[in-house]
């Protein structure tokens, strides 16, 4: 998990300290409560907080129970849920050793910046299948700013951009590597062009036009954002050859 542990738990305990119910009365008859800071406070920690548990949990919202009383104390999710990630990330470690599954872990939020923040707000509340989507249209918008053209998109942008032949007005070309004349460079531009087009044919397309089909295993919708999160990285890491 790539994440400060120790200063996401010191953020969540904050939380925790600031929205914990304290009495403000002394007469049993007559006793309040109120959490313990100022609204200004919690608010101010509320803001960093739910952005580490986007990222611990990413369905929180959906998933952490939001039917309390909140007239008692409005921010009960908030703290289940910061509950919750401070065992994940105090435990999470030993967790998966002792149940036999420390494998490296996939991130979505570790994946490339355009298409994270292509699928961050529906990932969030599970609709994993429209959040690969957004992240291609983004992935696919973005390396039509990096080119400057809106006139093609998607297979036939990345057939034009990952082209071997020399750049023409109004057609640059994205180097991966120097024109070197060799095998490798070809290879190198044939295999980006072809990996886009699958890309966009093979999942973006099926995610796009398919009605009915039944929402994406998390897991599987990682995978998916991960091909684009490749295919980002190239566009983004590339040189910018133009006419």
């Amino acid at each position: 998990m790539n994440i400060d542990i120790d200063w996401a738990r010191g953020e969540l305990a904050n939380f925790l300290g600031l929205t914990d119910l304290r009495p403000t009365g002394t007469l049993m008859s007559t006793i309040r409560k109120a959490n313990h800071g100022t609204d200004s406070q919690i608010v101010a920690s509320a803001q960093v907080v739910e952005q580490i548990l986007d990222r611990v949990l990413p369905r929180w919202r959906t998933e952490v129970p939001d039917d309390r009383n909140k007239t008692v104390n409005r921010w009960c999710q908030h703290r289940e849920a910061a509950q919750r990630a401070d065992a994940v990330l105090l435990r999470d470690a030993e967790v998966r050793e002792r149940l036999g599954d420390d494998a490296p872990q996939l991130s979505a939020a570790a994946m490339h910046r355009w298409v994270w923040e292509g699928a961050r707000s529906l990932w969030g509340s599970g609709h994993f299948r429209e959040a690969v989507t957004a992240a291609a249209r983004k992935v696919n918008a973005e390396t039509q700013n990096r080119v400057a053209r809106r006139d093609v998109s998607e297979t036939a942008l990345f057939q034009s951009v990952f082209s071997k032949d020399a750049p023409k007005p109004g057609q640059p070309r994205l180097r991966l590597m120097a024109d070197d004349g060799s095998d490798t460079f070809r290879s190198v531009h044939r295999g980006a062009m072809s990996f886009a087009e699958g890309c966009f044919a093979g999942i973006r397309n099926p995610n796009s036009h398919e009605d009915g089909l039944p929402e994406l295993p998390e897991h599987e919708a990682l995978e998916q954002l991960a091909a684009f999160s490749v295919l980002a990285r190239w566009v983004d890491s590339a040189a910018l050859d133009a006419h």
